[in-house]
């Protein structure tokens, strides 16, 4: 496709946000340019393994049976984040998210109910019909009959921004470079989970044990750009969206499906057989965002989920098959935990529990005693063979720090607003994301954010 030298608005990132960004500028009349890096069979970044958002609606909407209202978003949000969000831009989040549904249903989005082991879900989170990959199918097909330009593997090299206004966006192309002009630039670009270099200059050697849920191609060059132009930051590089995922997983790009979800239903020990946190905190979406960073302060940066044939059923089946043994003796041998130590951990577990109403569809109240770390919810013996093992390690999704925007989700220049520069998505996320994490707000901040970008980018 030939590239003019002149937009009303480029866009960088071909995911969720930016989608929804440049459709919102193209229907404004806006000539557009969309920048995405990676080949077209892996496009659309993180989006491409989402499931559901979440949006606030005070009565039932769509495939959404109940209401979910304005406070119940925001205090979820609160809850998860202790207070480290912007409340302004969280407040600005939750009552945009609120025609998101209708905006999507409208582009011929299509949606489905929650199913069997998502359904603490199904007021809150609309799914997906066929998941971010038809998600990104839709968007893209009616980005294209909109006449939004696109370019696959795109090369960026540079931004020109000149007294915080952006001129120009420098490309690679072949084996020369082009300098592309635009009234507006849209960042929707990622964060720098797959640079493995940036996270090892963070964590460390911990960080050599990390798997990246998504894209390997969201390395952060397009945030390294713009902190190199004194945009403003927001946030601690060091918070992120980390899972506890299947050790056996791809170190790239396995998505979803390498989640372990079982965690709430049994214990998790470390290589030495020992539990370490509260596996009954809180209901799994709000808390499942906390066991990657767990694990990676474990040594090795490894831990089992161990459960037994009661709960096998009980969750979201997983892809890869888990270890199984007749006897405690035979899981333990199969992960090289020691057994006589695994043995006295679960005996110890089992021996805490006093209560028997288990109701894994709320926080039950079942317990733990005298034991530490406590299991506040869902404590029941392990004691069913056969016993089953899934070996877990940090799943590190999207990285919170990122551009400061504004209301208008402008890009702010030592506290002052950029006229013309625009961030939405996990660049930007850190505004509202400053730790913790919810199911489903990743993409309710590219959505709203992306739309927020765009209205606000062009006319």
């Amino acid at each position: 496709m030939p590239i003019d030298d002149k937009y009303d608005v480029i866009v960088v990132g071909g995911g969720n946000a930016g989608l929804n960004a440049a459709i919102t500028v193209a229907d404004a009349g806006a000539k557009v340019l969309l920048l995405e890096v990676a080949p077209k069979n892996q496009r659309g970044g993180n989006s491409r393994h989402v499931r559901n958002f979440r949006c606030s609606h005070d009565v039932p909407l769509g495939v959404l049976p109940e209401s979910y209202n304005h406070d119940q978003f925001r205090q979820d949000i609160i809850q998860v984040t202790e207070g480290n969000t912007d409340l302004n831009l969280l407040d600005l989040l939750v009552t945009n998210s609120s025609d998101c549904y209708l905006w999507l249903e409208k582009l011929g989005v299509r949606f489905q109910k929650a199913l069997s082991g998502t359904l603490q879900l199904n007021k809150s989170n609309a799914f997906y019909l066929g998941g971010g990959t038809a998600l990104l199918n839709t968007l893209y097909a009616v980005a294209e009959t909109k006449g939004i330009e696109i370019i696959y593997e795109a090369k960026i090299k540079d931004i020109v921004i000149k007294n915080k206004a952006f001129e120009s966006i420098k490309l690679k192309e072949n084996e020369s470079d082009i300098s592309i002009e635009a009234s507006s630039l849209i960042l929707a670009s990622g964060g720098f989970q797959a640079n493995k270099e940036w996270l090892e200059n963070i964590w460390g050697s911990k960080a050599k044990n990390f798997i990246v849920r998504g894209s390997s191609y969201d390395r952060g060059e397009i945030l390294k750009i713009m902190m190199s132009s004194d945009a403003d930051v927001v946030g601690d590089e060091d918070q992120c969206h980390a899972i506890a995922v299947d050790a056996r997983s791809p170190e790239y790009d396995g998505g979803i499906v390498t989640r372990i979800d079982c965690i709430t239903h049994g214990i998790v020990i470390n290589k030495h057989g020992e539990r370490f946190y509260d596996e009954g905190e809180d209901i799994w979406p709000k808390r499942y965002a906390i066991w990657g960073r767990l694990i990676a302060m474990q040594e090795d940066q490894i831990a089992y989920a161990i459960i037994d044939s009661k709960m096998l059923n009980q969750f979201v089946p997983t892809v890869l098959d888990p270890i199984v043994g007749n006897t405690i003796e035979e899981v333990a041998n199969q992960i090289s935990v020691d057994s006589e130590r695994l043995n006295q951990t679960l005996h110890n577990f089992n021996a805490s529990i006093s209560k028997t109403h288990y109701d894994h569809s709320k926080l039950d109240g079942c317990s733990t005693e005298n034991i530490v770390p406590i299991k506040s919810n869902w404590a029941r013996k392990i004691d069913t063979p056969p016993y089953y093992a899934y070996p877990l390690k940090p799943g590190i999704t999207f990285t919170y720090m990122g551009l400061k925007v504004d209301s208008q989700a402008r890009v702010q220049f030592n506290g002052k607003a950029s006229e013309n520069i625009f961030a939405a998505g996990e660049i930007m996320a850190g505004n509202i994301l400053g730790r913790g994490y919810v199911a489903g707000i990743g993409m309710t901040i590219g959505t709203v954010f992306g739309r927020l970008a765009g209205q606000h980018a062009y006319g």
